[in-house]
């Protein structure tokens, strides 16, 4: 009896089955092409699929956006592997340039004698941009790396905790940034156009590479590349990261991808590039750093590297003193 029953149920299965799950067709009852037909055809070109919203906001009903798997490849290993060859890159160069040239001496030693560089208003503009841009540098560089980093060493709750009040600190920190940059520009653009003499600074080595020291005015052609990288790479990366921050409000998703490519290539090349300028401003030279530290730099320092500027501040120095002399006299 149990054989039979058995039997009786197989035979049924085919028909059952049949009629309980009818074949799909790509058609509805009015001859179109249905919903899910047309989702499939949208995926295979690569079109946003969007679903119906009552709601004001339209984009609330995107549903498929074949567009973010490229963006999430690009953020997951190409930006990985992007800012790990700059920056690690960069401190190996460093590493080892410093092992074989060391630390740039002062040639003949400090004179004792010190010129004013630069002023207590510059001074704070370029602390005011660097605290920013390390701040801003670390919190989006855990963004990228901070998962595969951080997250095992301190756990999901810290890292957690971190990244909520580094994304902040990112975020605000935007915005005196950007205006640091706008009044260095302003301050220093009139000394950093490029002239001839900045061809013979860079063929020379500028007295990093090589004992050679090529004339040169206030800022050298080593140092204009930095302000330019600063203030044009700091001006895009500054652009770039308020469509971030401010999301769809003058762009589509398309266009905040974009947005998020620029922002995070720029921002790991200009890391990379001020980890050199840090190594020179700090251990790579001596005297550097007092320009940005006290704002007088030695003498022997400033004749061996920015000699035609030397010049001027002692005439203006002598015009000064004239000045005061004849002053005096006629008095």
């Amino acid at each position: 009896m149990r054989k039979l029953l058995l039997i009786l149920a197989l035979l049924a299965l085919p028909l059952g089955a049949a009629t309980a799950q009818p074949a799909p067709t790509p058609f509805n009852d009015r001859g179109q092409l249905s919903a899910a037909e047309l989702e499939l055809q949208a995926a295979l070109r690569g079109d946003i699929i969007q679903g119906r919203v009552t709601i004001p906001n339209t984009r609330a009903g995107d549903l498929i956006q074949p567009a973010g798997r490229d963006w999430r490849q690009f953020h997951n290993v190409t930006l990985v592997w992007v800012a790990g060859i700059a920056i690690v890159g960069m401190i190996a160069v460093l590493l080892v340039f410093y092992m074989t040239r060391g630390r740039i001496p002062i040639e003949g030693g400090p004179s004792g004698r010190t010129l004013q560089r630069f002023n207590w208003f510059e001074r704070a503009n370029h602390w005011l941009v660097a605290s920013c841009f390390i701040v801003l540098g670390l919190s989006g560089l855990n963004l990228t790396f901070g998962r595969h980093l951080l997250l095992p060493l301190f756990g999901p709750a810290a890292f957690a905790e971190a990244t909520h009040w580094g994304k902040i600190a990112h975020n605000f920190l935007s915005f005196p940034f950007t205006l640091g940059i706008a009044l260095m520009f302003l301050l220093w653009v009139k000394d950093n156009i490029p002239n001839r003499m900045d061809f013979a600074w860079i063929k020379a080595g500028g007295g990093i590479i090589g004992n050679a020291h090529p004339p040169s005015g206030r800022f050298n052609a080593g140092q204009k590349m930095v302000f330019w990288m600063v203030v044009l790479g700091g001006a895009a990366v500054a652009v770039s990261g308020y469509f971030l921050i401010f999301p769809f409000a003058w762009t589509n998703i398309e266009g905040m991808q974009l947005a998020h490519a620029i922002h995070a290539v720029l921002s790991v090349l200009m890391i990379a590039a001020i980890l050199a300028h840090i190594y020179i401003g700090s251990i790579g030279m001596e005297g550097a750093f007092d320009a940005m530290g006290t704002g007088q730099v030695d003498y022997n320092w400033a004749r061996m590297h920015h000699d035609m500027w030397v010049d001027q501040e002692l005439a203006k120095a002598r015009v000064t003193i004239d000045g005061a002399a004849g002053a005096a006299s006629a008095g």
